[in-house]
């Protein structure tokens, strides 16, 4: 079914496939850029990731200003405030991330910081706020196939003093350049791979059944669905499969794509919570919390669970289920990746598992309910709803 209005915008140029890297310095090049800042994280360079990049760019004549490795698990204000100082010092003209969803949402911020000109992130806040400002050119490198982070309007930057994740939308956060090279994510755990590939999974579903969807963030989602199906488990069980890992890249980045234009829902709602008030790591909290939400949004989203049954199981499951049972076949199917992911790597299945305190509810449930992607989901949800959710992913 067509929206009577709905709006779709993807701008940033996907360079995918074994050797991406060595194509960056053209792409910057063409965009009138000499001098980058590269953003890393400390693991990531001392495991050698940060020079593959590195030795792809500096000899086709993109000087590097600084390099920055000091980034949070969570990207914070404070961090993207000195960076930002670092920038402007060392006359860089544009950004490299290299990293998961926290470096790329830290650049973000950078970015907008600089290219609006203010001195305060908090005066971005929300959605639409910034204006196409000064253009700085940036490259983004993800190293996990989970966020999509490279490919969205969406960056959530923790702030310390009010303990919460925020979130800042606009299209102008988007990257110039994404790219994705097997030798990216070649290294990547087993654990977080099957974290960060459940997250993306939970982008494709969510953004296929939110209320803004439409029939392009549709395709993408689908799409996003079937390749997670056929390479989640068995990248899981070979991680040197570099056709798999360059296939759940591209998964990410079809589902990042998905709900940047069509948004998520109440499992990032409660999973945004999760993380600011009780810092469980989004890819764990997604796994979680999906099939516990879906379960919630049953009575609302059956026709459109029921339809993802066919990218999610396949052919041959999908036309063997009555059409009545594909919803609950599809949380059910689901659950049996959790429960292969767990046996292979150790995923968490439930919230005791990471810790999360049940005093602690009333103020993830609290914090939830205030959180944008909540706005979107189908069925509305109160302070009870979540903490009931909570207590059965518990």
């Amino acid at each position: 079914m067509i929206p009577n209005y709905y709006e779709f915008s993807n701008t940033t140029k996907i360079l995918s496939g074994e050797y991406a890297l060595e194509n960056i310095p053209v792409e910057l090049k063409a965009l009138g850029a000499k001098k980058a800042l590269v953003l890393c994280d400390e693991t990531l360079k001392k495991i050698g990731t940060m020079q593959i990049v590195l030795n792809a760019i500096l000899d086709k004549g993109i000087e590097i200003g600084e390099t920055f490795t000091e980034i949070p698990p969570d990207s914070s204000i404070e961090t993207i405030e000195k960076i930002v100082q670092i920038y402007l010092d060392k006359d860089c003209d544009s950004i490299i991330a290299i990293g998961g969803g926290s470096v790329i949402d830290t650049a973000k911020g950078v970015r907008m910081m600089i290219s609006q000109n203010v001195k305060n992130i908090m005066e971005l806040a929300g959605c639409e706020m910034i204006s196409y400002g000064k253009h700085i050119p940036f490259v983004a490198i993800p190293t996990t196939a989970g966020t999509g982070s490279e490919v969205t309007l969406v960056a959530v930057i923790l702030n310390k003093c009010q303990n919460i994740k925020m979130e800042f939308i606009s299209y102008y956060l988007l990257p110039d350049i994404a790219v994705l090279d097997p030798r990216m994510t070649i290294s990547l755990p087993a654990k977080i791979t099957a974290a960060t590939g459940m997250d993306a999974l939970c982008h494709a579903i969510e953004s296929y059944t939110c209320l803004q969807k439409n029939p392009l963030s549709d395709s993408y989602a689908t799409a996003a669905i079937n390749l997670i199906r056929e390479n989640l488990i068995e990248v899981c069980k070979n991680g040197n499969d570099k056709k798999r890992r360059l296939a759940m890249a591209n998964a990410s980045l079809m589902a990042g794509v998905a709900f940047s234009n069509s948004m998520v829902g109440i499992i990032h709602a409660i999973g945004h919570a999760l993380g600011g008030v009780s810092r469980v790591p989004h890819g764990e909290a997604m796994a979680i919390l999906m099939p516990y939400c879906m379960e919630y949004n049953l009575d609302k989203l059956g026709e459109l669970y029921a339809e993802l049954l066919l990218p999610l199981a396949g052919e041959e499951v999908y036309t063997s289920t009555p059409k009545e049972a594909r919803a609950k076949k599809t949380i059910e199917t689901i659950r049996n990746m959790q429960q292969e992911l767990n046996k292979l790597t150790g995923l968490p299945l439930t919230l005791s598992e990471k810790q999360v305190k049940k005093d602690d509810f009333k103020k993830i449930a609290e914090t939830a309910i205030n959180d944008g992607a909540l706005i979107v989901n189908p069925k509305n949800a109160e302070v009870k709803d979540i903490i009931e959710i909570l207590n059965r992913a518990y």
